[in-house]
């Protein structure tokens, strides 16, 4: 992590594809070799975890298994478990936004197709690899698979309103459901083989041609996931399973509000009492998947904000104390191999001296982001680059953030005019102007979504924090010829000394 390097935000889903959602099929590779032949070395993506309900990457079932939606459907017809008139059967849906309640349902109904092919097919390859790859993922897989199982025996409902043996974990009603659902359980199972098997593919490809994957670690889990369910005792949780306290963030820049996220909050005595095992594990799985990883909310691992469940919005609530020094110790003895750990710190925020001092501690790059630049009219601002030293990573915006154009459009005329005396051409191109401003700064990786490089509006904006609508849909559409950027993209590199 010590070379000056650029990248560009490109979540999988976003990708084009001819099945209604980006997956890991042959525009992943097509992306991967546009990444190489303009200079980048970096491709940042959001959490690969399978989605629940509003489809958010950071609300996810599992922080370990892999998102079956974004299997290739071409590549399980490569791999012989699919025709080609059942991949050719896709619904209509639109090119540039994800229909998520038409995709799920078409989609995993070709992967239970793909899953029969397999079983009825005892001379497939993937007998002698499936296996192998159960028993080297037992410690979360078979968990993850029994609660999927769970989950839909119960109509999709919350593990909280699940029948009370099976909410709580009764060993033998647990054993006899297993027994009863052992094809459906093992039809789970064999999705995330599929799921990892495309994934380490598609990460060893990147890797070999240079370019390191940054993935998404979310500090917290959702409530309604197998992680709560299978580990109840390491979160702030009442006799019912329902969280006694909710995290999220006071009022900021994104809302007046705050945002109330829902999740619920860490039980620290207990993962004291086991040393950390479940983030150590979090940690290292993560690794194989990513080179690099984002640690969202960073400033959460001194002290995260603790709303009562009962409180509509994020105002009320306070900061409870994190063990960040104590956790990262573990983690640094742990998981030496990885040491110094390739962690990016989101540092956003609130952010305290002690927030700071664990940082540096670890000599984890912090994030600076050009469109909080500018607000304040002051030259003393931090995300001004001239206030930068050299240890953070630069974005133009995040998925979080409007597009920079939509951004630019929707600033006061004294801001704009403050932010013309540093780029004086931003009126003009202003998506061009930050990229331009954040690839000359100091900062070790710049990085820009790839709707900036493109020069979009709001409408292809990711997410909305805060707001529950249609976030997360937004998909490259194959009529914008993003290849074309190549040669301006390289010079860039060239130019600022970025690989």
């Amino acid at each position: 992590m010590h070379n000056r390097r650029a990248g560009i935000l490109l979540h999988v889903t976003s990708l084009p594809s001819s099945f209604g959602i980006g997956d890991l099929g042959k525009e992943a590779y097509r992306w991967v070799d546009f990444l190489i032949k303009s200079g980048c070395s970096l491709w940042q993506v959001l959490p690969i975890n399978p989605t629940g309900f509003g489809n958010s990457p950071y609300q996810c079932l599992s922080s370990f298994a892999g998102n079956p939606y974004l299997i290739s459907p071409e590549i399980l017809y490569q791999d012989g478990l699919l025709t080609k008139n059942e991949i050719e059967g896709v619904p209509k849906h639109s090119p540039h936004r994800v229909d998520y309640g038409m995709m799920i349902a078409w989609k995993m109904e070709l992967l239970g197709k793909a899953y029969e092919r397999f079983i009825a097919n005892p001379a497939h390859p993937f007998h002698a690899e499936f296996p192998e790859f159960c028993e080297n993922e037992k410690d979360w897989l078979e968990d993850f698979a029994l609660y999927m199982a769970l989950k839909n025996a119960h109509n999709g409902k919350a593990w909280m309103e699940w029948q009370e043996p099976y909410r709580k974990r009764s060993q033998p009603d647990l054993e006899n459901f297993k027994r009863e659902n052992h094809s459906q359980i093992q039809a789970i199972e064999f999705q995330q083989f599929l799921f990892f098997r495309q994934w380490n593919a598609i990460h060893q490809y990147a890797s070999e041609k240079n370019v390191h994957i940054i993935g998404d670690l979310p500090i917290l889990v959702a409530q309604d996931s197998c992680d709560v369910w299978a580990n109840p005792q390491l979160f702030k949780l009442s006799p019912n399973g329902y969280p006694r306290f909710v995290a999220g963030v006071p009022p900021d820049y994104f809302s007046p509000t705050g945002q109330r996220w829902g999740n619920p909050l860490y039980e620290w005595r207990e993962h004291r009492k086991t040393d950390f095992t479940w983030w150590i594990n979090r940690f290292h799985h993560q690794l194989t998947c990513f080179d690099i990883i984002r640690l969202d909310h960073f400033r959460g691992f001194i002290g995260l904000w603790q709303i009562p469940a009962s409180s509509p919005t994020a105002e009320k609530g306070h900061w409870s104390r994190s063990p960040g020094f104590e956790l990262f110790n573990h983690l640094k003895q742990k998981l030496s191999d990885h040491y110094p750990l390739p962690i990016i710190a989101e540092d956003l925020g609130v952010i305290t001296e002690p927030v700071e001092r664990l940082r540096k501690r670890y000599r984890f790059p912090g994030m600076k982001v050009l469109q909080f630049a500018f607000d304040d009219q002051d030259s003393k601002n931090p995300f001004l680059p001239h206030n930068f030293t050299l240890n953070y990573v630069v974005y133009t915006g995040t998925h979080d953030n409007e597009t920079t154009t939509g951004w630019f459009n929707h600033l006061s005329q004294p801001v704009k005019d403050f932010a013309a005396k540093y780029l004086p051409e931003i009126h003009s191109d202003p998506a061009w102007q930050l990229i331009r401003y954040a690839w000359s700064s100091v900062a070790i990786f710049a990085i820009a979504p790839i709707q900036d490089f493109l020069r979009l509006g709001n409408e292809a904006r990711m997410n909305y924090p805060g707001q529950f609508g249609d976030n997360w849909s937004w998909r490259l559409d194959p009529s914008l010829d993003y290849e074309a950027l190549i040669p301006i993209v390289k010079s860039l590199n060239d130019l600022y000394n970025r690989h």
